[in-house]
């Protein structure tokens, strides 16, 4: 697998055939629309060409209107999807038949305007329910609330905290201004409510009084007549307005048999709002517009099928290799390293004109997930949950690379716990020895084990990433032979071979089989070389001290590289010994009762949880040897992804 190279497209054709083109190029799902403005910026050019102008903002709204009509349907008339279900397969045809849209469009504005009603009518109820409790403590008062009074003598109602001395607000009433007098209505836990009535001139002198209490006028508003009578009005009101709004409800939910139809309508608005995007990326003239695109190699006669229908003009050119940090970077990949394109895109797209990471990450990443998890119970969990969902789902892009990453390290999971005998840890065991205590069947038969060879689990670990970093290195090596820097590879990945080789034969020199002084002598050589070689490598284009500091920086930072890369392999011994002892602890527990349906119980969570964690710690571990031991050897990351006009759907997949 590689990188899909690309190629630049550029187009002259009728400014009337434009949305024709762009959506033949939409439907190939193959070109991404370039940017304009280095065209436009061009003095000589301005003053013939103007940027393409579009229904962008008019499109936009279309697609807000079709989108806040599904969350209404949805809020209304909820109708999740069954668990696991594919989208509704439409064909490209039927979806791009734009006629469709002015049912839908209507069909959406009164789904809204009906909200708009319902929220209305919960304003109204909520202010008809705030002015009852406000006139309920006076429903027993008979005289008119608008009332204030004669021309002599005023009225008003008012409330007092039940915390206030109302007796004694009372008695100093009567004392200071005896024109007056204050009865009380009626009261709860929290107010009381009164009626006061005074001598017109001594008004200022009997609130300043009052207000000394806490006295306040209820918001009445602009009620007539007795509190009595506004209160049947207001019920009868209430009961109007929910009647209303039940019945805008049901209108509402009357629209849910058209929720496909408007889903389909707002996927369609969005690809109409993708085509009018990339048509502003367009310049032209009165007659003529000038598209540039990113277009895919191998789409290249498809292409070539689909310009020759109109009159125009077009011309491709690769990029030149200045121009490969701009290009952008679409991975070309099978269903053995589809999966990855998960692990690729969380880090970093490697720069065009480089090396696919994929395909070498794949067996590694696998396999080091695998012998971290290392259960064949997990392994089967695995692959079930990845075919059940790619068979139900028909998963596209990113939830179709999490099914593959899923299978291949759930097989993978499987052999590893094959190899150690694990089936959810020792759970095999512990039943047969819950049904018959006097049993003496040891467990599942198995290679071996991570509690019982720690030290050889940890060896391996250790010779795994040995082997992984330097297939970095030959990855490394074989890329700058291509790009014709061959003494920047024998000065680095082969001076680091010949020391390894060096030592290895030093070491089987020094040995009581083979062991020779002069194969310890010509190891001893062949180290020195490889010595020599990487320290003059990292002088090269040295002077003066530098050279000196260069040679102790590269001897501190190749030893202590490789030393600290090596040892995080120890955690792939780390994570298969913790998975493992925690589902024999989880195992033990549930065992010890002696209860075959505590066991279950116990069981099923202890794995839960521990499946759960290890399905995430594995990953992020591998996923940390990958993108930091194994690509800082040879990865040159900073790739921009391919971002092609296409269909955009999100609730139905529209086939050819």
């Amino acid at each position: 697998m590689a990188i899909v190279r690309m190629q630049k497209l550029h187009l002259l054709a009728a400014r009337s055939r434009k949305e024709e083109i762009l959506t033949e190029l939409m439907l190939l799902g193959c070109a991404e629309i370039r940017e304009q403005s280095e065209l436009l910026s061009d003095p000589r050019m301005a003053a013939i060409l103007t940027r393409e102008k579009s229904s962008l903002a008019a499109l936009r709204q279309e697609k807000a209107l079709f989108g806040d009509a599904v969350k209404l349907l949805d809020k209304y008339a909820p109708d999740p999807p069954p668990f696991l279900s594919a989208k509704p397969i439409i064909s490209e045809s039927e979806f791009m038949d734009e006629d469709r849209l002015d049912e839908s469009r209507e069909i959406a504005k009164k789904i809204v305007e009906l909200d708009e009603s319902i929220r209305n009518h919960y304003l109204e109820e909520s202010n008809c329910g705030t002015l009852i409790e406000v006139l309920q403590p006076w429903k027993k008062f008979n005289i008119p609330l608008e009332y204030s009074g004669s021309a002599h003598v005023g009225m008003k109602l008012g409330t007092i905290p039940t915390v206030s001395d109302f007796e004694g607000m009372k008695a100093e009433l009567g004392d200071k201004v005896p024109e007056a007098e204050i009865t009380e209505v009626s009261s709860d836990e929290h107010t009381r409510f009164l009626c006061l009535f005074y001598y017109r001139p001594c008004e200022e002198k009997v609130m300043e009084l009052l207000h000394t209490y806490g006295f306040a006028v209820p918001p009445f508003g602009n009620v007539e007549g007795t509190a009595a009578e506004n209160l049947a009005k207001l019920k009868e009101k209430l009961r109007k307005i929910r009647l209303a709004r039940a019945l805008d409800e049901t209108h509402l939910i009357s629209f849910a048999e058209d929720r496909h139809r408007l889903q389909e309508a707002f996927d369609l608005a969005s690809t109409r709002e993708a085509r009018a995007e990339a048509m502003e990326n367009l310049a032209c003239t009165e007659n003529i517009v000038c598209l540039d695109a990113w277009v895919t190699e191998p789409e290249h006669e498809k292409l070539v099928e689909i310009l020759e229908k109109y009159d125009c003009a077009y011309m491709f050119d690769d990029p030149a290799e200045e121009e490969y940090p701009e290009v952008p970077v679409k991975l070309k990949n099978n269903f053995f390293t589809n999966g990855l394109n998960m692990v690729t895109n969380m880090y970093s797209l490697p720069q065009y004109g480089t090396v696919d990471p994929n395909p070498l990450m794949a067996p590694f990443f696998i396999l080091f997930y695998g012998i971290m998890m290392a259960d064949m119970g997990y392994g089967l969990l695995m692959v079930l949950a990845a075919i059940i969902a790619m068979k139900k789902m028909r998963p596209k892009e990113g939830m179709l690379h999490f099914c593959n990453l899923l299978l291949w390290g759930g097989i993978s999971t499987f052999i590893m716990g094959a190899l150690t005998g694990g089936f959810f840890a020792d759970a095999p065991y512990q039943v047969v020895h819950l049904i018959n205590p006097e049993s003496t069947w040891q467990g599942l038969p198995y290679l071996f084990t991570p509690l019982n060879h720690t030290i050889y689990v940890l060896a391996g670990s250790i010779v795994l990433g040995f082997i992984h970093l330097n297939a970095g290195l030959v990855i490394s090596f074989v890329q700058k032979v291509k790009n014709k820097a061959v003494l920047d590879g024998v000065f680095y990945e082969v001076a680091i071979w010949l020391i390894f080789v060096g030592a290895g034969i030093m070491v089987v020199g020094s040995g009581l089989v083979l062991g020779t002084a002069a194969l310890k002598n010509a190891g001893l050589v062949i180290l020195i070389i490889g010595a020599v070689a990487l320290f003059y490598g990292g002088t090269r284009g040295k002077k003066g001290l530098g050279k000196v500091t260069s040679i102790f920086g590269t001897l501190y930072n190749e030893l202590t590289g490789w030393f600290g890369d090596l040892l995080s392999y120890s955690r792939i011994m780390a994570l298969m010994l913790a998975g493992s002892v925690i589902g024999q602890v989880f195992n033990t527990i549930a065992a010890m009762f002696g209860n075959a349906i505590l066991f279950i119980i116990i069981f099923i969570i202890g794995h839960v949880l521990n499946f759960a964690l290890n399905l995430l710690g594995c990953y992020v571990h591998d996923l940390r040897l990958q993108c930091l031991e194994y690509f800082g050897k040879f990865y040159t990351d900073g790739g921009r992804p391919f971002k092609p006009l296409k269909i955009k759907s999100k609730y139905v997949e529209v086939s050819k």
